[in-house]
């Protein structure tokens, strides 16, 4: 999606915004993210503030809305502050953030901080005052019909866990960014999401695995679920490689190809 600058906004969608943050000084479009068709830091006179939405009549509205309202429940989350909806825009100010993406090479410190992320995230129920459909039914085309058991859990998932979507706060907390995309899963799925970007940051399978089972939640889950799991992973990205292509999912189908080889012990086709 085409990115518009701050500038670009009209007139009123920028005053409405400066009723919460003050006047705006400067304003820097973010460079990661393919979502949002406004997405930057502002600098005001009350300090920063990430500003991301896109136009009222954009079909894609809802989910910005779906997100704010998720960041109300999600643990180690920026907390979104305020809604604008004028001159045509829809808006949101989420509290912004000072840190770095983190490091998920082997032996990099960060793991440790990423491990205690997805336990807390492992460990917090889907609201039910929010309607989303889970995450099975999301992939149902890369499912079996029957869907097993293992895989409908109503757990918050966020389920993009891309290293652009976390930040080290500091050198203990990791915060996940970017929540559009959250809803009911399983409570190890966001590990389970982990493992492939694992993988491509440099880990094998079984290095990545032992990470994964730091979390309670994957430690315990019935582990043909899991292996279920991984070739859905797969299979949803070597469509998605295909049918829509972006530069960085090559890498990610070959890391989650390796995943489910590694899960199903076999040669995949």
């Amino acid at each position: 999606m085409d990115r518009i600058e701050w500038h670009d906004l009209p007139a009123e969608t920028r005053a409405a915004v400066e009723r919460h943050t003050g006047l705006v000084d400067d304003a820097t479009t973010a460079p990661h993210g393919v979502m949002s068709r406004l997405a930057c830091t502002v600098d005001a006179r009350t300090g920063r503030t990430f500003v991301k939405g896109t136009r009222e009549d954009d079909l894609q509205a809802w989910v910005y809305r779906h997100e704010a309202k998720v960041t109300q429940y999600a643990p180690r989350a920026p907390r979104v502050l305020w809604e604008v909806n004028a001159g045509g825009w829809q808006l949101y100010g989420y509290e912004y953030v000072e840190g770095r993406y983190p490091d998920l090479s082997p032996g990099s410190d960060d793991l440790a901080a990423l491990v205690r992320t997805l336990i807390a995230v492992s460990q917090t129920p889907w609201p039910e005052a929010l309607n989303k459909k889970p995450l099975h039914t999301r992939w149902a085309e890369f499912l079996p019909e029957d869907v097993p058991s293992g895989l409908q859990g109503r757990a918050l998932a966020h389920t993009d866990m891309s290293p652009h979507n976390m930040l080290m706060k500091d050198a203990d907390e990791l915060l996940l960014l970017d929540w559009a995309l959250a809803c009911p899963a399983p409570s190890w799925a966001d590990t389970a999401l982990t493992i492939p970007r694992l993988i491509s940051a440099g880990h094998t399978p079984e290095q990545a695995e032992t990470i994964a089972r730091q979390i309670p939640a994957y430690l315990a889950a019935n582990p043909a679920a899991v292996t279920i799991f991984a070739r859905t992973v797969y299979s949803a990205w070597e469509d998605w490689e295909r049918t829509r292509p972006l530069p960085h999912r090559a890498a990610l189908t070959a890391a989650a190809r390796e995943w489910a080889k590694h899960r199903e012990g076999v040669p995949l086709p």
